[in-house]
């Protein structure tokens, strides 16, 4: 059976990515980061890895597949994206909202988009 073992980002500058991530989520580096590479992983040891390999490539407006962060509830969500945006990431005019969404997307430093999500909402 397969699982999922890391998700791949491709950055522009992934020192600077890496510092972002690091302290987004609370990974680590798997091993000695790279100029060009870098794995990390959840500090327990539990969950996926996230890849931040170097990319000359923009990002896409409307990506095919993004990063859905999980917030306990509406309160939770609120606080992390603005802990998020301390840490560099930007709110992103999105045209495709619902009514009443259960989401925010915000932009890491490298316009990768992704998704704060109110996980309440089920």
């Amino acid at each position: 059976m397969l699982s999922i073992g890391s998700i791949v980002l491709g950055v522009s500058d992934v020192p600077r990515a890496t510092a972002f991530w690091t302290r987004a989520l609370g990974y680590v580096p798997r091993d000695e980061p790279e100029e060009h590479w870098v794995v990390l992983a959840p500090a327990d040891g539990e969950g996926p890895c996230l890849s931040l390999g170097r990319s000359d490539v923009p990002p896409s407006p409307r990506p095919r597949v993004h990063l859905d962060l999980y917030a306990a509830d509406a309160a939770d969500q609120a606080a992390e994206v603005e802990r998020l945006l301390g840490l560099g990431a930007r709110r992103v005019d999105w045209d495709s909202y619902p009514d009443d969404p259960d989401f925010i997307v915000l932009a890491d430093p490298d316009d990768n988009l992704f998704c704060v999500i109110d996980t309440s909402r089920g």
